[in-house]
């Protein structure tokens, strides 16, 4: 006997949100997807297909399948190698991959809704073959965007046979997505040029700053610059991931450079695959005027991103239209300037300009991140207005509240 729901009754309509990163996970990608899927919960019978946790909570095996804050989820299993060497890397992306078209084979239903991410970037091609087979429309949430992430990170060539084939796939992918949701503006712009003729929506929704946890305190209470010591020195920090794509090397040459002047100090706060490099490179050129700190919980950034002057946030060259750094809404939530190492046009530039924020400078230019530096320090007195019109940006247009409202009208 079939059921037949109250006439008051709203069925909802299924949607599957897919990512490698998901609740107990607090890594970027993770926290996002995570915040995303319980937000449209009140308007959908969301799912979770998701891998165990392997960035910052590692280790951790959390359920195959629960239940939390409204959300069912469901675990795939998969590899949990270490994601800094790339072999291993790889042998979790195909691992994770055969686990979740199993599950996707299994569990999608025709007329399902589902919200995939480019993390990592075979996913989206894995859900494509699903969605093709079971019946369900799929749109793709970009945050990397794919050849260009590897030739920007040395790894290939713009013309190579690998560039050629990934760029083949993709424009089959785009051909049967429902829509394609973009973090920055620069990467739709990327992405009009991949996708053209195939007459793809493309959405942008950038990410957003925890104000509910992150916000402004005064320099003079910071408890890790009283604990490193570091209360009267102008402090540049670099919180987050210490990824290939992200320009630590101009930062490391201009500290280098900068050793005699004893009012600059750098911090670096994360892990990432530039990691050891930097660790090396610091106790190599003596470097005492950089400290490295080990990664710090989400629940910690009120104190770490107060912890500083000036915030640093980078990427190396061709990143432009690739990705956009999402720290840095949790930056400008704390109320702190920006000093950008990112090409000009670059979303990270339009929001550093638009704003008042900051500074930017080109990645690979120590001379002109220097001169940067300096200028920051002898005009300190406007960091005041600066920060406060990152505060304003962030609770303004970077909240939690409008990203859900514009991921709802996109997936209506």
């Amino acid at each position: 006997m079939s059921y037949s729901p109250p006439e008051n009754e709203t069925i909802k309509e299924r949607l599957w949100v897919v990512s490698e990163l998901y609740y107990p996970e607090e890594t970027s990608t993770g926290y996002y997807l995570t915040k995303i899927a319980e937000g449209l919960a009140d308007e959908f019978d969301v799912k979770v297909l998701c891998g165990q946790p392997n960035y910052f909570r590692r280790g951790v095996r959390a359920p195959k399948h629960e239940i939390h804050r409204s959300v069912e989820i469901f675990r795939a299993a998969g590899t949990t190698f270490d994601k800094n060497v790339i072999p291993l890397k790889l042998i979790n992306m195909v691992t994770l991959g055969i686990s979740v078209l199993f599950h996707a084979m299994r569990r999608f239903k025709k007329g399902d809704r589902v919200l995939v991410v480019t993390t990592p970037p075979i996913m989206p091609f894995i859900i494509c073959i699903a969605s093709l087979l079971k019946g369900t429309s799929y749109t793709l949430l970009i945050h990397d965007n794919y050849p260009e992430m590897i030739y920007a990170v040395g790894k290939t060539t713009e013309t190579s046979l690998l560039t050629r084939t990934v760029n083949y796939c993709n424009r089959w992918l785009y051909k049967y997505t429902a829509k394609i949701i973009a973090v920055a503006r620069d990467m739709r712009e990327l992405l009009l040029k991949k996708t053209q003729g195939l007459d793809i929506p493309i959405d942008v929704i950038p990410n957003w700053a925890e104000l509910d946890s992150v916000s402004p305190m005064p320099r003079s209470e910071n408890t890790l610059l009283k604990e490193l010591g570091l209360e009267d020195k102008f402090v540049f920090l670099y919180a987050g991931n210490m990824g290939r794509p992200n320009d630590l090397e101009s930062i490391i040459e201009a500290a280098a450079r900068l050793i005699d002047r004893p009012e600059f100090h750098f911090i670096f706060l994360g892990n990432g695959a530039k990691l050891s490099w930097l660790e090396e490179t610091v106790s190599t050129r003596k470097l005492k005027n950089v400290t490295i700190l080990p990664p710090s919980p989400r629940s910690k950034q009120i104190v770490f991103l107060n912890a500083c002057d000036v915030a640093l946030v980078t990427l190396v060259k061709k990143m432009k239209g690739v990705s956009m750094p999402s720290r840095t809404y949790n930056i400008m939530a704390a109320g702190k300037p920006i000093l950008a190492i990112a090409e000009k046009g670059s979303e990270l530039d339009l929001v550093v300009n638009e704003e008042g924020i900051g500074r930017l400078v080109e990645p690979h230019d120590p001379d002109a991140l220097i001169e940067a530096i300096k200028d920051l320090h002898q005009n300190k007195a406007q960091l005041p207005e600066m920060g406060e019109n990152a505060r304003i940006a962030a609770l303004e247009k970077y909240s939690l509240d409008a990203a859900l409202a514009a991921y709802k009208e996109a997936l209506k």
